[in-house]
């Protein structure tokens, strides 16, 4: 059931270059790098949002809709090895993740909006989130909208599960053939020069982590990557 599983806080703000660079300055005493970033201490992301015919991902967020979820392919520094389907659900100002694993077979057949027969339907977590997906596809047309991709620079701390994520030069673009290219054409999403700040915990964020981040004096924002997006087009 949903409502059984642990969501988490999650807070974003829109921070400046500059903003960023002194955040980072701070963060390396107090926090470790997250173990999956290369040598240069980032990684790249990119995902593919889904939406029905009515958009009703784009418009739950504009509203503020209260729980809502959406869906999103997701892959990192461009590797066709490790795809992952992922549902992000969003309840009272808290989130909860889940996702599994595609294979190349099934990205294709999602892509083509075929997926009948393609997933496993065995009755586990994973196989559950894969039906839930198929059956959207049919029923409400849910189907590939934008491609969201960023540079992401992590620093995690062990307690309160903190995860603090510096997301930069984030861009979209409608050309779905591209997903999988080393380059991508990209228009921004955001205003030159702003990237957003994400903290995550579970019960706890350390109050030093949130003196450190000078949080109660950056812009908050409710609003998704993927809604920005939409909303540049």
């Amino acid at each position: 059931m949903e409502n059984e599983k642990k969501y988490r806080n999650e807070l974003k703000y829109i921070c400046t270059e500059a903003e960023l660079t002194i955040l980072e300055s701070r963060l390396k005493v107090l926090c470790k790098r997250d173990p999956h970033v290369g040598p240069s201490g980032t990684y790249d992301i990119r995902s593919i949002y889904f939406d029905d015919i009515k958009d009703t991902c784009f418009q739950d967020n504009e509203s503020g809709t209260d729980p809502r979820a959406k869906y999103r392919i997701r892959i990192y520094n461009g590797d066709d090895s490790r795809i992952t389907l992922e549902k992000k659900s969003k309840s009272h100002g808290m989130t909860h993740k889940s996702s599994v694993k595609l294979s190349k077979e099934q990205f294709q057949a999602i892509m083509a909006g075929n997926p009948k027969d393609i997933f496993n339907t065995s009755k586990n977590e994973q196989s559950n989130l894969l039906n839930e997906f198929e059956a959207l596809m049919y029923s409400v047309g849910l189907a590939p909208k934008t491609i969201v991709a960023y540079k992401r620079t992590p620093f995690v701390y062990n307690v309160g599960n903190v995860r603090i994520t510096f997301d930069r030069n984030i861009g979209h673009t409608e050309e779905m053939s591209t997903f999988f290219d080393k380059d991508l054409p990209l228009e921004p999403v955001m205003v030159t020069g702003c990237h957003v700040l994400e903290v995550k915990y579970d019960e706890l964020l350390p109050n030093f982590i949130y003196e450190a981040l000078n949080l109660q004096n950056l812009t908050q924002t409710n609003f998704s990557k993927y809604y920005l997006s939409r909303k540049r087009m």
